[in-house]
């Protein structure tokens, strides 16, 4: 460890256990809500492309070239784009407005609080699914990807931070973990299912794709109409104190919950002495939240997770395999990644959160340096591979698929959702789904122009950036393990790098005082 960035708790530890209350509310917004997001996007692409090989057969002849003329290349790049088009679109459409809608939803869940803005999304899914499973052309298509971006952008903003402020302090961690399991869960079940209704004759079966995103999301939504809200949420927008102790009580397990429920009043003052928290985030004493804010989805996506799960049977298609050998490969790489997330809400909260990031970063780059010299070195010609390296490459990238499940798939947004003070929480956290949203587009853009021109060489070009968030970790993020979420302030004022901001936290709140007045 780095002296004077790892940071210890100064002892206080609030009185409470896991309630089968708060369990149980934790899993109705984390579940539904992660079910129908990663089952909405990529049952977006089923319904544009209803059999893989009309889309990967063109991806492969551009990566391959396969000996074509100049003139044939260039008429095949013309198809690629026309095939590729329709479900570019689509996806830009659903990146777009979770982006917008998470500002918005950051304002919801700011002056009305956690709850309505999951009620919110949910319905919205629950809308959208039906929408675009009934849809009779493009548009009334569209309309439902809206509907169902809509209801991503308002829950990927508000289910974190209504986990990380039910869950009590010490198994925080792990509560937010259980939030990516569902995620690969419903990324399972969507590759699951549309490899079922792909065999649906008479072309109606990306219907029955789309629309079975709607179960998840009526989960969510009745669910929600049912869910607590958290004592954080009931202390700043009804000043109930009373209120807001008996809840604590009924989630915690216990009477002695006074230690909190005073953190939390004081947390309540700072908060609403803040009138615009996108203009006071910029202060200079949240600059270690802003940072984090931004780097934190940054790396999470410039790990290429997302372009490497996206085009994974793409990889093995160019690699030799047989189409239906790619798409078991792909639902094998799903199956590991939730494994060791399932791993990782075990540990999180007993070895930190920086050992983890440690270890799956490690991994990551092994692995990715392993594949990219493996391909440059064994990738014929023609682009193909001995069955036996091939089988290599999985193992491989299944260890990749394993090391970011051990990290930066469920620490990233782990961390995000417990370091920010309450009275800028929601404004940060609606940065941190914006940058996420952002860099998924960017990346999707440019993955299959870049593995077209690199071809083994992205695999270098992502280990690089591992080796960088990795640096950045080590130096810059302090461990957030066990320390109550209102008291997570005091961990930035001791780190070596980050207390010389906090450190003028006096200067800046009078600077703040003459913001607002103005």
């Amino acid at each position: 460890m780095a002296v004077g960035v790892a940071i210890k708790s100064d002892g206080k530890q609030y009185n409470g256990r896991i309630t089968r209350f708060v369990l149980l509310s934790c899993m109705i917004a984390a579940s539904g809500d992660s079910f129908s997001a990663t089952m909405s996007e990529f049952q977006v692409l089923f319904a544009v492309f209803s059999r893989w090989s009309e889309f990967y057969g063109p991806v492969l002849d551009e990566i391959l070239l396969r000996g074509l003329q100049e003139d044939e290349r260039e008429q095949r790049r013309k198809q690629l784009l026309q095939i590729r088009q329709p479900a570019a679109d689509m996806l830009h459409l659903l990146t777009l407005h979770r982006l917008i809608s998470s500002f918005f939803a950051s304002i919801v869940t700011r002056n009305y609080g956690r709850k309505p803005s999951i009620i919110i999304g949910g319905l919205a899914y629950m809308v959208g699914a039906a929408i675009g499973g009934s849809a009779y052309n493009i548009y009334v298509l569209i309309l439902g990807r809206v509907l169902l971006g809509v209801g991503l952008g308002f829950t990927n903003q508000s289910v974190p931070l209504y986990l990380s402020e039910m869950a009590p302090s010490k198994y925080r961690g792990a509560f937010n973990v259980a939030f990516q399991i569902c995620i690969g869960i419903g990324q399972n079940s969507a590759t699951l299912i549309n490899y079922g209704t792909v065999r649906i004759k008479g072309g109606w079966g990306w219907r029955i794709s789309i629309a079975m995103a709607g179960v998840p999301a009526a989960f969510l939504a009745l669910g929600a109409l049912f869910l607590p809200e958290t004592p954080n949420s009931l202390i700043q927008h009804t000043n109930d104190q009373e209120k807001a102790k008996k809840m604590l009580q009924k989630i915690r397990g216990t009477d002695d919950v006074q230690a909190e429920l005073d953190d939390l009043i004081q947390a309540s003052h700072a908060s609403k002495a803040i009138k615009h928290p996108f203009r006071n985030l910029m202060q200079r004493k949240y600059r270690p939240q802003l940072v984090m804010a931004i780097a934190m989805p940054f790396f999470q996506q410039i790990t290429g997770i997302n372009a490497i799960s996206f085009y994974t049977p793409l990889l093995f298609l160019t690699i030799g395999s047989g189409e239906n050998a790619s798409l078991l490969s792909a639902t094998v790489i799903g199956l590991i990644g939730s494994i060791f997330v399932l791993i990782t809400l075990v540990l999180v909260d007993k070895v930190g959160r920086r050992p983890l990031f440690h270890i799956g970063g490690l991994q990551m780059l092994i692995s990715q340096l392993l594949v990219g010299g493996l391909m440059a070195a064994k990738l014929g010609d023609h682009g193909t591979m001995d069955k036996g390296y091939a089988l290599g490459v999985l193992i491989l990238i299944c260890i990749y698929i394993s090391g970011f499940g051990l990290s930066w798939g469920p620490l990233g947004w782990v961390v995000t959702s417990e370091i920010f003070p309450l009275e800028v929480r929601s404004a940060a956290q609606s940065i941190t789904v914006a940058v996420n949203l952002s860099m998924t587009f960017i990346i999707a853009q440019l993955f299959l122009a870049m593995l077209c021109h690199l071809r083994s060489g992205i695999f270098f070009f992502f280990a690089a950036w591992v080796v960088v968030m990795s640096i950045f970790v080590y130096f810059l993020l302090p461990e957030t393990k066990n320390i109550p979420i209102e008291q997570m302030e005091k961990i930035w004022g001791e780190h070596f790098f980050w207390k010389r901001f906090v450190d003028g936290s006096e200067r800046d709140h009078e600077e703040g005082g003459k913001i607002e007045a103005a």
